[in-house]
């Protein structure tokens, strides 16, 4: 997993272009205009390096010369022009993070990009069109909160629906055809219009999270204007449907409990006062389930339990945080807690699903369900295979978010002619957004891919200390 000598080596640098840079189907080339940067309050305004501007692109990229929308960009400038690559450009995740502030606080010595990259790169960032600064979409948010979160019969099934279509509805009324457009499909020609603004021939990318689906899709759109791409904490570029969303990220939260449950197990100092001596925290798990589903576990207090029932659903939410923490002694403590009645237990409420799933998620990869018995039957063969969790609440609630949904779902384009630079792709053993599952189909739908896979838990890696030289060693000399 170390690095090898190769970081050492010298470090390439970009040929002069020879051709002026492409220009995409209906997207403007005009140069942007740079001006300094704001913060978003509570965040302070960026040091004068950074500087932000726009680039105007169609709404429907269909109709290049209809209505048209502003795309917020940001960047700062290498630090070293003589040794000077191209661009990075880069995407936080989400959706619905934003771009233009991984961009404008690239030199964050906490979060941002090594000293290395800022040398060699201009560090560019975008928010995606109806996020952030780019035309955010507006939304009820009152109707997206009255959505139920565990339907419980087929008239709540078909409530969710109702409920799902209203509150999508009413992005587009609020919005305007921006709300329609917000797929992936048109986000990556966003980018190329970017590309093609700053004058680049080639772009070099890395994408976190959500920003990997980016990076897959401009690869098939625009394989010839990738200089080399890293997708860090990788989507499946291609689910075949709901169940195996839901399935990769509950086997692998529950994996990551029997990890925490074996750690603990060989641990001396991994004590859970509330459980008996001996006792496995999966063990424990298995009987919680059974008393919350007999509607008798309780919530503890500090002299012991409450009057508070503990439903499964609550039950589950509490140990998927529990199994995306990874922190030993937390989780011990706190099933002890619950185990025994006694203590203090911090349960985990998602809320209402961001608009920006819907508009955003839901149209790239196809999760609809049939009806109310193809969702029983799904979350029956989910939880049999996640025994410890039974479902990942976030990909359910991403799930359900898209049922009833009056948006279509835009097709996986075709690979482009032309060949691609080598990509390299990092994942997590134990990742609950991006399982690991599907950073492997990832891998293998890219040709020029290599997998480097990290046994830990953790979801975007770039910060960590032994990925960090990994990311940047492809980035600079597009090879590990």
């Amino acid at each position: 997993m170390a690095a090898s000598a190769a970081l050492a080596a010298p470090v390439a640098t970009a040929a002069p272009a020879a051709k002026s840079a492409p220009k995409p189907p209906g997207g403007a080339s005009t140069p942007i205009v740079w001006g300094p940067c704001k913060g978003d309050p509570p965040m302070p305004d960026p040091g004068p390096q950074a500087e932000c501007g726009t680039v105007r692109v169609p709404v429907d990229w269909s109709k290049p010369n209809g209505p048209r929308t502003d795309i917020a960009v940001a960047r700062q400038k290498a630090t070293d022009p003589a040794k000077r690559i191209g661009v990075l450009m880069v995407n936080p995740g989400g959706p619905g993070s934003s771009g233009v502030d991984s961009a404008m606080y690239a030199d964050n010595p906490i979060d941002g990009y090594s000293a290395g990259l800022r040398q060699h790169f201009d560090i560019v960032g975008f928010d995606p069109r109806g996020i952030g600064r780019s035309g955010s979409a507006v939304c009820d948010e009152a109707a997206f909160a009255k959505i139920p979160a565990h339907p419980r019969s087929a008239a709540e099934w078909e409530k969710v629906r109702t409920l799902n279509a209203r509150a999508i509805q009413s992005c587009r009324q609020q919005t305007g055809p921006l709300a329609s457009e917000m797929d992936s499909n048109s986000v990556v020609r966003d980018m190329d219009a970017i590309r093609a603004a700053l004058g680049e021939r080639k772009i070099s990318y890395l994408g976190h999270s959500y920003g990997t689906f980016l990076g897959e899709r401009y690869s098939r759109l625009f394989p010839e204007n990738l200089r080399t791409m890293v997708l860090d904490s990788a989507m499946d570029p291609a689910p075949s449907g709901a169940e195996q969303y839901l399935t990769d990220t509950a086997v692998t939260a529950s994996t990551s409990l029997e990890k925490l449950s074996s750690r603990c197990a060989a641990d001396p100092s991994c004590t859970a006062p509330g459980l008996p001596k001996g006792k496995k925290l999966t063990a424990a798990i298995k009987e919680l389930f059974a008393r919350a589903d007999a509607g008798t576990l309780r919530k503890p207090g500090p002299n012991g339990p409450t009057r508070a029932k503990v439903t499964p659903d609550q039950l589950t939410g509490l140990l998927n945080g529990l199994a995306g923490g990874g922190y030993l002694d937390s989780a011990a403590e706190q099933l002890g807690a619950l185990y025994g009645g006694k203590g203090e237990v911090r349960f985990f409420d998602n809320g209402p699903v961001n608009p920006a799933i819907p508009l955003v998620l839901c149209r790239d990869s196809d999760y609809r369900i049939r009806d109310w018995a193809e969702y029983r039957a799904i979350r029956e063969r989910v939880a049999a295979a996640a025994p410890y969790v039974r479902y990942n609440d976030q990909s359910l609630s991403f799930t359900l978010s898209c049922q009833g949904s009056p948006l279509p779902v835009e097709p996986r384009l075709a690979q482009a002619a032309g060949s691609l630079p080598p990509v390299l792709v990092v994942n997590a053993v134990y990742d609950l957004p991006t399982p690991l599952a599907g950073a492997r189909r990832m891998a293998d739908a890219i040709p020029t891919a290599t997998l480097h896979e990290v046994d830990t838990l953790g979801h975007v890696l770039y910060l960590m200390p032994a990925v960090k030289p990994v990311i940047d060693h492809h980035l600079l000399h597009r090879t590990r």
